[in-house]
């Protein structure tokens, strides 16, 4: 059996350097993929594209993964900018807005990895705090701290205990989107996880960089669920 593949957001940035060159760049760290392949799946990058075409380039896919990245842009909520919040990343938040929609309208497998959990909350209708305190420390520097799963939830079905997590952000859930739930929180409160609250649709957004950790199960998870999916669906 082929392994389910697995499309995952990219970073754009509009100046790399590698060896002599300094270009505009398309990108993922390491840690994403090779979070999926440890996973059992197989991974695909996805940069952006026309917004109209998430749907045909999702149907070529088994999952998603929308990465982490910079703070999705407040107009996409209704909210005035705060001074803290960062240059708008408008290309980006169209093409995974789109995505997710195309995700959620099909009932395909979504994961969404920091900026991806608050772009997923977003898509549903749902607003972010544009500053907290006490998730990132240095500039570039992960910093970890204890998340505690909510009973009864999906995310808790797979971590059933309070599990410490790598972390790196400044924004975060406020209002939840439609239909979603709450599964995880930090210890001040902070909103960790989400999902949708229907039982039969795996779709899970986590506040924490998964992809610079060990812990397979949540993306595991995801994986099967793809598995399970395209199996139906080839039937």
């Amino acid at each position: 059996m082929h392994r389910p593949l697995i499309g995952i957001s990219t970073y754009v940035e509009a100046s790399t350097r590698y060896g002599v060159w300094d270009l505009p760049t398309a990108l993922v760290p390491t840690g994403y993929y090779e979070l999926v392949q440890a996973a059992g799946g197989a991974a695909v990058l996805l940069p952006p594209d026309e917004p109209g075409r998430a749907a045909e380039v999702l149907s070529r896919l088994d999952g998603l993964v929308v990465a982490g990245g910079p703070d999705v842009d407040p107009l996409h909520y209704g909210a005035a900018r705060d001074p803290r919040t960062g240059a708008p990343a408008t290309v980006r938040d169209h093409w995974e807005l789109a995505l997710i929609g195309a995700a959620l309208a099909s009932g395909m497998p979504l994961l969404g990895i920091c900026r991806g959990m608050q772009a997923l909350n977003v898509a549903l209708g749902g607003t972010l705090h544009q500053h907290i305190d006490g998730h990132a420390d240095a500039p570039g520097v992960i910093s970890w701290h204890p998340v505690r799963p909510v009973p009864g939830t999906r995310y808790a079905a797979l971590v059933p205990q309070e599990a410490e997590v790598p972390t790196y952000h400044h924004q975060a859930v406020d209002r939840l989107g439609r239909d979603l739930i709450v599964s995880a929180h930090a210890a001040d409160g902070t909103v960790e996880a989400i999902e949708l609250a229907d039982p039969a649709r795996w779709v899970v957004g986590v506040q924490w960089h998964p992809e610079r950790d060990e812990d397979t199960r949540v993306m595991s998870s995801l994986v099967s669920a793809a598995t399970a999916r395209t199996s139906v669906l080839v039937s």
